[in-house]
């Protein structure tokens, strides 16, 4: 199997070891991407602590530094802007969003593929304001089309594509229950997604926005491009009230059942594009999924029952969203007798990395063709101790990590590191 690391380096005085991207195939990932120089930090030039304002604003310096580091990654895996066909953007402050939009723009001209934006709690260095992720395919891979909506596209602002199709695999951008065209709004929220003005009861908040977001614009996403929901083979959902995601899931089954690999990721409040929205939805397909995929069993525990532990479908196997637990609670809660007496974030990872061992195996490859690491922690000064369990298991191996600090519960609570991974596995 060819996955090779793009431009590795070794950060901290060499403590972690870091892969700003990855060739796989015909994959090019570009993962955890801050406006850092690789030496100390979030670079002197986009700071400028001495004279901050005398180069324009440091938003706009933070995120051209950002895809400056980007196409780096894109040319050393012989892709480019305009072979993107996803970007996950993180940030700290919603002050960051229009700048980076606005570079965004410039840099993709018309075609900006299919993005997902939240606002998170914090990232990895300080200073930074916007961690970026980046799927791509090489130049000498399959074609990349996008396909075009007047509803369903991003707002003006973000212009992203409705859908985008690269081989067979269909990419569909966050979608929110933001109002379009003639839809009926309050606050910016369609009103079919909410309990009618003035009632108490009438319907779950979260189960009527999730509902709306999925058969107003999920399916009909999927529809552009001739699938239904066998064809998903993964998702990631972000949601802003945590306590809620058991109803998220329901909602979720009872439209694409449990054959698709998914992550439910806690966010900020206020953190989505519409200040009274609550949740948004990114899913991943493909043209054959119902028939190509295949459902991964290893023995380990999902954080919700019944659902897949991780789907294989072409030459990539995706994750559900790993937390150290089972189905009764956390795996590696410390001794309250002997609290100092352990690791407890060191144990999560391992537990963590326990379980994707066993289901990289079961799907016929190893954690060491792993292309796509995101890391969610309630604390960031976990990140460390984590990726110490990495080193564990792949001595030597730069990782491809993103790390973002979420507010918490996880969906397993008294867990605080969650991992969404994907792993290349092309069929033998």
């Amino acid at each position: 199997m060819s996955v090779e690391p793009l431009l590795p380096v070794a950060l901290g005085n060499g403590r972690v070891r870091y892969a700003p991207g990855m060739r796989a195939g015909s994959w090019v990932f570009a993962t955890g991407h801050m406006a850092q120089d690789y030496g100390r930090g979030i670079a002197a030039s986009v700071l400028r602590e001495g004279a901050p304002n005398a180069a324009g604003p440091k938003p706009v310096r933070e995120a051209a530094r950002v895809f400056d580091n980007v196409e780096a990654v894109l040319a050393a895996g012989g892709a480019s802007l305009d072979r993107v066909v996803r970007t996950d953007q993180y940030y700290t402050t919603v002050a960051m969003v229009p700048p980076y939009q606005a570079e965004r723009r410039r840099r993709f001209g018309a075609l900006i593929p299919p993005s997902t934006s939240i606002v998170q709690q914090g990232l990895l260095l300080p200073g930074a304001a916007l961690d970026l992720q980046i799927v791509a395919v090489a130049g000498d891979g399959p074609q990349v089309a996008h396909i075009d909506h007047e509803t369903l596209r991003g707002q003006p602002t973000s212009g992203y594509s409705a859908a985008l199709t690269a081989g067979d695999f269909v990419f569909v951008p966050g979608n929110t229950a933001t109002a379009v065209a003639d839809e009926e709004a309050r606050n910016g929220v369609a009103a079919d997604a909410l309990i009618a003005q003035g009632q108490l009861w009438g319907g779950e908040r979260l189960r009527l926005e999730t509902a709306f977001i999925v058969e107003r614009r999920l399916l009909p996403s999927l529809d552009l491009a001739g699938l239904g929901p066998a064809d998903v083979v993964k998702a990631q959902i972000y949601l802003t009230d945590p306590a809620e995601c058991a109803v998220v899931h329901d909602v979720w089954t009872e439209h694409f059942g449990s054959g698709a690999a998914l992550s439910i990721v806690p966010c900020m409040p206020r953190g989505l594009v519409i200040e009274d929205g609550k949740i948004e939805i990114n899913i991943l397909a493909h043209r054959n999924g119902a028939a190509a995929k295949a459902v991964v069993e290893a023995g380990t525990a999902p954080a919700f029952g019944g659902q897949a532990e991780a789907v294989r479908c072409g030459d990539l196997l995706f994750l559900s969203a790993l937390m150290a637990a089972d189905g009764d609670g956390p795996l590696a809660a410390p001794d309250p007798r002997q609290p100092h007496f352990a690791d407890p974030a060191g144990d999560e990872a391992d537990a963590i990395l326990d379980a994707a061992e066993r289901i990289c195996a079961a799907a016929g490859t190893s954690l060491e063709n792993v292309v796509r690491v995101q890391q969610f922690h309630t604390d960031i000064a976990d990140f460390y101790p984590v990726h110490r369990a990495w080193q564990r298991r792949l001595p030597g191996r730069p990782i491809p990590f993103s790390a973002v600090k979420v507010p918490g519960p996880l969906p397993v609570p008294g867990c605080s590191t969650m991992m969404d991974l994907w792993v290349y596995a092309p069929q033998p």
